[in-house]
């Protein structure tokens, strides 16, 4: 029978993050459909773990190369996304993030002629190939009479991007800029709803499996009805298992890769903060005691702190103290690490993208 101690280790092979790594920054990205992007170091560390280089310079070099892209696909959250998957990612899922538009825009003291204003700003600033940072995006704006004070401006930049304008692209001096979705990406692919929705649960169910429809329909933002379509399209290339009486879909390939590479996924690992690990799931019980679920998110404030994994569970957090070669590793196990744990981090930190 599969206990959830075979689920944590499956998730970690199905992720990448144990067995044999995605041969690059791309190829680790659409694995898993979306990886969270709050955190953008903490981003660029999480793709470059699931890479055989584990180099933070090689995710950097496919936003560079627009291999990658980082955007709001869903949620209303920001993600980095494989370039060609992001214009029907937005499609799909970008109307229900929309919502409550009127609310947030009025109390903002913004107009819909003032956000289509903008778009036209943003467009004359970036054609022809233009790359912003955000302040000068934000100058643009302003300057052209919509007014980005205090939180407008973050507002339109998302509303932009939401909306298939904008995405976040190459990089200078470690900032993303900002660029035109359809020149940076100008082969999109844009199937039709239902295979949108077909893809979007072969591909979850594949880079994150073992995982419940409860769990798609809360990390895509999307409904129980549209998931249950998307799975009735592909039912028959996903294996299902049965843990705590509750339905998990997985890729099939799953339990033999995580039979042959058990122990490694036992093995301590370091992980930040935002990693889909922690936030690809609606529960994530079976990875952490939701006892300790405060101390990786301090106050439920929606900042996960980077997390120590032994053996598929999450026993602590973990950070670096103080600045350039002089950072070290501190690490808090929530109750008592097993043995071997403690002495782990700091080769892990080390060895950290």
């Amino acid at each position: 029978m599969t206990t959830t101690h075979d689920l944590a280790l499956m998730r970690l092979v199905a992720q990448r993050l144990a067995g044999p790594p995605e041969e690059d920054a791309a190829a680790a990205v659409r694995r898993l459909t979306a990886a969270q992007g709050q955190d953008f170091p903490g981003a660029l560390a999480s793709v470059a773990l699931r890479t055989r280089a584990r180099d933070r310079a090689g995710v950097v070099r496919a936003l560079d190369e627009g291999a990658v892209v980082r955007s709001w696909p869903m949620r209303g959250t920001l993600h980095l996304v494989a370039a060609e998957d992001l214009p029907w990612m937005l499609e799909l899922l970008g109307p229900r993030a929309l919502t409550g538009l009127a609310g947030r825009r009025a109390a903002l003291g913004l107009t819909d002629a003032d956000a289509e204003r903008a778009r036209a700003l943003a467009v004359a600033a970036l054609s022809g190939g233009g790359r912003l940072s955000r302040a000068a995006l934000l100058g643009a704006i302003d300057a052209g009479g919509v007014a980005t004070t205090g939180q407008r401006g973050y507002h339109l930049l998302w509303f932009l991007a939401q909306t298939g304008t904008l995405c976040l692209g190459p990089t200078e001096a470690g900032e993303q800029l900002f660029v035109l979705l359809d020149e940076w990406v100008p082969h999109a692919r844009r199937p039709a709803r239902e295979e949108a929705l077909a893809e979007l649960v072969l591909r979850y169910f594949t880079g994150h499996g073992p995982a419940t429809v409860s769990d798609l329909v809360r990390w895509a933002g999307t409904t129980v009805r549209d998931v249950r379509a998307g799975l009735a399209a592909v039912r028959d290339r996903l294996d299902r298992l049965e843990v705590d009486g509750r339905e998990h879909f997985l890729d099939p390939e799953t339990p033999d890769r995580c039979a042959a590479h058990r122990a490694q996924a036992g093995e301590p690992l370091l992980l930040s903060g935002f990693d889909e690990f922690v936030l690809g799931y609606a529960d994530r019980s079976a990875v952490l005691d939701p006892e300790f679920a405060e101390r990786i998110v301090p106050g439920r404030n929606g900042v996960f702190r980077p997390t120590v994994v032994a053996d598929g569970r999450i026993t602590g957090t973990w950070r670096f103290t103080g600045r350039g070669g002089a950072r070290t590793p501190d690490a808090e196990p929530f109750t008592a690490w097993p043995p071997g744990v403690q002495a782990a981090v700091p080769r892990l930190a080390a060895g950290w993208p």
